[in-house]
């Protein structure tokens, strides 16, 4: 469970959802939002630590300190949209999460081994 939150937060980092400064919600707010054991969120937030994401301020929370977004991918709404659009197509059809997950995940293994052959 642990990993499901670091990678929610580099997730949303990369998306630009977080900035540098922001804060992340406290362990207690965690805790109390999805009912984990506050050792759980304790332990993503010190792995997002020893990254270099976040830094915690005894006493004041736990901030963003770097961001894994480039100005490359916060700047093509474009883009988003058009993924959307086609997730949307994708449940219309009747594709489940995992599969289009699946999909997703070949598709950019593939681009990817095209580019740096």
């Amino acid at each position: 469970m642990y990993l499901q939150i670091v990678q929610q937060v580099k997730d949303a980092l990369r998306l630009g959802l977080l900035d540098v400064g922001d804060q992340l919600p406290t362990v207690r707010e965690v805790v109390a939002a999805i009912g984990i054991n506050p050792n759980t969120v304790a332990k993503a937030y010190r792995e997002l630590e020893r990254d270099g994401l976040v830094v915690a301020r005894p006493g004041r929370g736990t901030f963003v300190a770097s961001s894994l977004g480039s100005p490359s991918v916060e700047h093509h709404d474009a883009l988003r949209r058009g993924l959307l659009a086609w997730l949307r197509e994708a449940q219309r059809a009747g594709i489940d999460e995992e599969s289009i997950r699946a999909l997703v995940s070949s598709t950019l293994r593939e681009a990817l081994d095209r580019r740096v052959a």
